[in-house]
């Protein structure tokens, strides 16, 4: 039988391009050759979709620098009609040449302009298959607000916050911002990989922090502090059902106040990973059963990372969703499914299997 072919798209505008690359060559090492087609999909970071390296090493972190899809004047064209799998990529010359026919897409990007739904929604005008959340759940899961909404509204505990929306200065809020009391953490509403997040001690820091954030996103959440564990679980979902993780939790050291983007990706000696983590049964079963009814909050398919604070007094409360996890081997979200005896090539297959199952068209 022929074997299906799989496009991983990777890269993209937003400021979380590099990251999106690492993950890709997670998901390009994991995937079985002897099963799978695939191509590479790179988009640079003013949008060009290119034709990339296959090579997992590609993508990967050297010497602290992430890295970044290369504009080599070609361009990869998507079908040209729903239902068509054919794609093409335009030379430097406008000669136009057969590239692929794709039966499923693999989008690894993070942030806006990927994750954010544009992307899922221009693979839906053309009946294109893919991995992972859908139009609306990716929107919901991108913008902090709306997914505090989602989750309020399926009787999940948030942190409050303020919303200063596009234009809006914090001074025009102050009152209801010094009720939130400090510490506070100020965040672009729609980005990730903890891009733009300062915490502030301090309301003489507020100004700046919002500056920050805006950089990233106009819209912007100010957030009480919760004080307690970092708690992340993994959702996985296929036609049948929704399975979740065993907890995992980091734990931050040195000069880190939060598990910030350094902390994530750069950082190899003052962060901890505990997979599985320890929690009283009882607090355990809540953060399991807050992974599951905040994935269907938002409507969220094939995948998820469900993050939570638990306070000393074992009182949960739901940070976010993540619709798109960070997806290399050493990420939370495979080393929890690892910890469940479900390693990286079997997750990164179950999910292509789901999505080649997954309706398309009017649904």
């Amino acid at each position: 039988m022929t074997k299906p072919t799989v496009a991983v798209a990777f890269g993209g505008r937003s400021s979380e391009h590099g990251v999106s690359c690492v993950t890709a060559g997670g998901v390009l090492g994991a995937i079985d050759r002897e099963k799978w087609n695939v191509v590479a999909l790179g988009i640079t970071s003013e949008g060009r979709w290119t034709v990339a390296s296959d090579d997992p090493g590609a993508w990967a972190i050297v010497d602290g620098a992430l890295p970044t899809v290369a504009d080599d004047g070609e361009t990869v064209l998507l079908p040209v009609s729903a239902g068509n799998r054919s794609w093409r990529v335009e030379g430097h010359d406008g000669s136009i040449r057969h590239l692929a026919d794709i039966d499923v897409v693999f989008p690894v990007l993070h942030g806006p302009f990927g994750e954010d739904g544009t992307l899922q929604g221009a693979l839906e005008l053309l009946d294109i298959r893919y991995v992972g959340a859908g139009v609306l759940a990716s929107a919901v899961g991108m913008d902090k607000q709306f997914m505090k909404t989602a989750f309020k509204d399926a009787g999940l505990p948030v942190t409050p916050d303020v919303v200063l929306y596009p234009g809006e200065h914090p001074e025009g809020h102050i009152a209801d911002i010094e009720a939130l009391g400090l510490p506070l953490f100020v965040k672009p509403a729609r980005a990730g990989s903890s891009m733009g997040i300062s915490r502030v001690d301090d309301l003489a820091e507020l100004e700046a922090a919002v500056a920050e954030a805006v950089t990233h996103d106009p819209k912007v959440l100010i957030e009480r502090g919760v004080s307690g564990r970092e708690i992340e679980t993994a959702v996985l979902a296929t036609e049948t059902e929704v399975r979740v993780s065993p907890a995992g939790e980091i734990v931050t050291g040195g000069d880190y106040d939060f598990y910030d983007f350094e902390a994530k990706y750069l950082d190899d000696g003052d962060v901890r990973l505990l997979c599985p983590t320890t929690l009283p049964a009882g607090v355990a079963d809540v953060v399991a059963d807050y992974a599951r009814r905040a994935f269907r909050a938002v409507g969220a398919e094939g995948l998820a990372r469900v993050d939570v604070f638990v306070s000393e007094d074992g009182v949960v409360t739901v940070n976010e969703i993540n619709t798109m996890p960070g997806f290399t081997p050493s990420s939370m979200y495979p080393r929890m499914w690892a910890s469940a005896g479900v390693e990286y090539p079997e997750l990164v297959q179950v999910l292509l299997e789901t999505a080649l199952e997954r309706r398309i068209g009017l649904r």
